[in-house]
């Protein structure tokens, strides 16, 4: 259970003040090369579980590096956000810090962070996923290196899809699919079929699945507000108000999706392959008629991917090193290894060529497969959810406004305007 946590932290899609005016790796031309640095490196919730692999690789580090010292601290999930916004506000931030894109985000607002555009040359930037690479730029700036990756699957209970007439050879690829499969589900077993997670950032991908944009181009007004945002909106809302999903999403989020799978009282869980682990240990029976399919998407085919990053705080005192220690961590090798461990996928393109990646071992699970399945879809993933400014005010704004059309309090049309006018007021700041 304690590794299933640990590699459940990994995958949350997941994390002001004064800092330093410097634009450029820190180089101090006079400094003598040999002099031994220590560079301090936080992660969020690795360790224990992943002590040997983490120290494994700063011990290869250090080897290469033999005037680099990397003291590495391991910060519980829950108090990243607060922590390293005190470190930097009190001036004592790490060299190196693993966060998700938008809170570093929050951090390059601030100018907090390094240009990686400047302090990685461009024969190294491109070997990360383009889209991937491109997602850490905050006006015009790079803010993070790529670490690690995931991508959802649609995992789907084929006894259920049995139970209810339904073809286990056919699971739902679209929303739209997915309403009609909810249909016959409640009908035929009185179960749900699915349970739309609207936490994090889910709804907000699912609007770009569908086809509407968020905002205009320079990002200063809403542009949901468009028969794709409704299209978006009203599908949430039918499912609701017609009883085909359950009452607890508008309170509850992924964790309760991830319990009524496993549970068998629902039919498709849409969610990275790391948490068939969970299944695995909870309920075996489920895993062993779960089978997975592609990413559920609109009319558009877009897929989304979430990405952890590594960043370098400007007050670091040792900017070069930091950063060299960034594309260690990040290579292609220690990628390949990482994911062995856990189910996730690298940010470097050669890393995919590993025959892990591409090719089911014998006898293989559904956990491999699903690993197969994620795998594939990379390549035409991309992170739809660039970063924003006042990200949470924007996200929390749009969930209140489809609350009030999913309890009746509103209109779609009532609801989307309200949320527009709530992200324009907010954008314009």
């Amino acid at each position: 259970m304690k590794k299933f946590f640990s590699i459940l932290m990994i995958m949350s899609l997941l994390f002001a003040v004064a800092c330093s005016n410097s634009d450029e790796v820190s180089k101090d031309k006079d400094s003598d090369k040999n002099e031994k640095v220590e560079i301090e490196f936080w992660t969020m919730q690795l360790s224990p579980t992943f002590d040997e692999y983490i120290n494994g690789v700063i011990d290869d580090f250090e080897k290469e590096n033999p005037n680099i010292k990397v003291k590495w601290v391991d910060v519980p999930w829950a108090d990243m956000e607060k922590k390293i916004l005190a470190a930097v506000a009190s001036k004592t931030a790490p060299d190196v810090a693993n966060l998700n894109p938008q809170f570093a985000s929050k951090l390059a607002e601030l100018d907090a962070l390094v240009n990686m555009n400047e302090a990685v040359p461009a024969d190294a930037r491109d070997k990360y996923f383009e889209g991937v690479w491109k997602s850490n730029t905050f006006d015009g700036e790079t803010f993070g290196i790529p670490w690690y990756l995931s991508t959802q699957v649609t995992m789907y209970n084929t006894k259920m899809f049995e139970d209810a007439g339904l073809d286990p050879d056919n699971p739902p690829k679209t929303f739209n699919e997915v309403y009609e499969v909810a249909k016959t589900i409640k009908e035929e077993t009185g179960k749900y079929a699915f349970f739309p997670a609207l936490d994090g950032s889910h709804l907000l991908e699912t609007m770009v699945m569908m086809g509407a944009d968020l905002t205009n181009e320079d990002m200063t007004k809403a542009a949901f507000n468009s028969p794709e945002g409704k299209e978006a909106f009203q599908l949430f809302v039918d499912l609701y108000q017609n009883e085909l999903i359950p009452r607890e999403v508008l309170t509850e989020g992924h964790g309760k999706a991830i319990d009524m799978y496993q549970a068998g009282q629902l039919a498709i869980l849409a969610s990275g392959p790391q948490f068939l682990d969970k299944i695995k240990e909870n309920a075996p029976d489920i895993l062993e008629v779960t089978r997975s399919s592609t990413q559920l998407t609109g009319e558009t085919g877009k897929k989304n991917v979430a990405a952890m990053n590594l960043v370098v705080p400007k007050q670091s005192e040792h900017q070069e090193e930091a950063v060299k220690f960034s594309l260690f961590m990040t290579n292609a090798e220690n990628q390949v290894e990482f994911d062995k461990i856990v189910p996730i996928l690298p940010s470097i393109e050669s890393a995919m060529d590993d025959p892990f990646f591409s090719e089911l071992p014998e006898n293989p699970t559904p956990i491999d497969k699903a690993r197969i399945v994620s795998a594939k879809q990379l390549k035409d993933s991309e992170v739809l959810i660039p970063p924003m400014k006042n990200y949470e005010e924007l996200k929390t704004s749009i969930f209140e406004a489809l609350q009030a059309a999913m309890l009746d309090e509103m209109s779609v049309d009532e609801a989307l305007e309200q949320a527009e006018q709530k992200w324009n007021e907010v954008l314009s700041n």
